[in-house]
């Protein structure tokens, strides 16, 4: 079996295996860094996975870390912040899969994540992941006494999912 971690083989439209494997913090921000639409690298992580295929390249990187709404943040919940890939077909499927397996393999009970207004969730309901609640757009976290700057989300609907 190619895909680590219990799943079932994924494999790309042209039957290239993908392969799940742990990456450092610092690889997965540099592939965030080259590769996310919208989101720079998050600060921290509590795992980070990457998807390769056969020869050896990654092609797509899932960083989970503590929920950042804090009243999810229990110590049962993770979230996957950032997923990144270069485009591969099924590698974000894959890692959507992987890192819920990862999670509860340690001993995690929920993992969420957010997807902004205009992005489909395929990849998660491909991954079999669950809307949970649909978020209105807010205006940021900037205010005149704490100037903070923007995350790519500000003024943005976004739809929270759920692994199922």
């Amino acid at each position: 079996m190619s895909l680590a971690l219990g799943g079932a083989e994924v494999v790309t439209p042209d039957g290239e295996p993908l392969e799940i494997f742990p990456v450092t913090l610092q690889q997965a921000k540099d592939f965030v860094r080259e590769h996310h639409r919208h989101h720079r690298p998050p600060v921290g992580h509590k795992v980070s996975l990457g998807v390769r295929t056969r020869d050896g390249t990654l092609r797509g990187v899932a960083i989970l870390s503590r929920p950042v709404a804090r009243a999810w943040d229990n110590g049962r919940t993770l979230e996957v912040t950032r997923i990144a890939t270069d485009g591969t077909k099924n590698a974000c499927s894959a890692l959507y899969g992987a890192s819920w397996r990862a999670a509860k393999a340690l001993g995690y009970q929920r993992l969420v994540t957010y997807t902004q207004d205009g992005e489909s969730g395929a990849s998660l309901r491909g991954a079999g992941w669950k809307i949970l609640a649909q978020r209105k757009a807010r205006r940021g976290w900037d205010t005149p006494s704490r100037q903070r700057d923007g995350h790519g989300n500000d003024l943005v609907e976004r739809t929270v999912w759920e692994a199922a």
